[in-house]
């Protein structure tokens, strides 16, 4: 018989169920708790309630968990410090978008030589996010493949929509079942149009294909998310952290029935991708907020424990500790600066 299907498919690899995965890496009720409890403290501030200014910081990804430990280590210590007037989120990326080639994030290539070892990639992730609520730090990741959440999505607090996934239909799908808040970021020409559109899409009850907690094929239906907002990342024509794009962009979503709310990405196309652009960024996005606007409920930043980035792929045992090998980031000491500078820059008015 002539072959009609799986011709280029080299092979085939069941992976366990998303509950089977959650039963060998469990969370706990407290694992429960504080998950819930930070999702609930994100969407307050989204919806105004929570005065606080969000921040979303820590490596542009994972490749090293014992290093995103330590860094995960340092933030827990600073939070407490600065959270009557910051809310602090570590970003915890294990999946990459690639325009053509690269290293794909931590779920699809954990040992970083190619072998694409998801199923140890996800145990890597899931293991890595309870550790890091362990240490009362509140998880951020990019929900990128949509199969993924069913694996991750009960140890995350916050959830981006990449620049390449916001015109996604099947993202805009899957962010309105996720449980957590979710931003979706400008595309990356720099259009914010489509990110106000998914915010809609994912705010409706949507039905589509998924798969079950036991790993079967499945029809999806969502009650629709309301906790949904747009980031606002610069593009292929500029930068958009300046207070004009901002009120354009906050007057697109009013226009749109939609709050006027936004986070702005310090790093990418607002920073040219340069790092040591990014603290100037940064200030400027404090600044709009410190003048009252606000509307700039929150910011991220790439940040890991040393500065810059480094070539990749190389032999591991090479790697510089605690440095990037996607996006470059800003260093630890930089990013605990910038975080007690935002925290006496929004000190309420005596």
């Amino acid at each position: 018989m002539t072959r009609v299907s799986d011709s280029h498919i080299q092979s085939n690899t069941p992976l366990p169920a998303p509950a089977e995965l959650a039963r060998d890496i469990p969370r706990t009720e407290r694992h429960s708790a504080f998950v819930a409890a930070s999702r609930q403290s994100i969407a307050r501030i989204l919806s105004g309630q929570d005065p606080r200014f969000l921040l979303i910081t820590g490596p542009c990804s994972i490749h090293d968990t014992g290093a995103g430990k330590e860094y995960a280590a340092k933030l827990a210590a600073l939070i407490p410090r600065v959270s009557e007037r910051l809310l602090l989120v570590m970003r915890v990326y294990f999946e990459k978008p690639r325009t053509t080639v690269g290293w794909k994030g931590l779920i699809m290539d954990p040992h970083l030589d190619g072998s694409c070892d998801i199923g140890e990639g996800l145990r890597a992730a899931r293991n890595f996010m309870r550790e890091v609520i362990d240490l009362n730090v509140p998880t951020a990741t990019e929900m990128l493949d949509p199969i993924t959440p069913q694996y991750i999505a009960d140890l995350t607090c916050w959830t981006a929509i990449g620049a390449r996934t916001t015109e996604s239909q099947t993202h805009r799908q899957m962010a309105s079942g996720l449980s957590m808040p979710v931003g979706f970021k400008n595309t990356t020409s720099g259009d914010i149009r489509p990110a106000i559109n998914a915010i809609k899409a994912a705010r409706q009850t949507q039905t589509f294909l998924g798969i079950s907690e036991e790993g079967r094929a499945s029809v999806v239906t969502t009650t629709g998310n309301p906790d949904t907002h747009v980031i606002l990342r610069g593009g292929e024509l500029g930068p958009n952290h300046d207070l004009k794009s901002v009120k354009e962009a906050m007057s697109l979503l009013q226009k749109g029935g939609l709050r006027p709310v936004v986070m702005i990405d310090a790093s990418h196309a607002n920073c040219g991708k340069d790092c040591a652009s990014m603290p100037g960024v940064y200030r400027q996005i404090v600044a709009h907020r410190a003048s009252g606007e606000r509307g700039v409920i929150g910011a991220m930043l790439e940040s890991n424990l040393a500065a810059g980035t480094q070539p990749f792929p190389q032999p591991k045992d090479r790697l510089v500790y605690g440095q990037s090998i996607t996006d470059s980031c800003i260093d630890w000491a930089t990013t605990e600066t910038l975080v007690w500078e935002t925290f006496e820059r929004l000190a309420p008015a005596s």
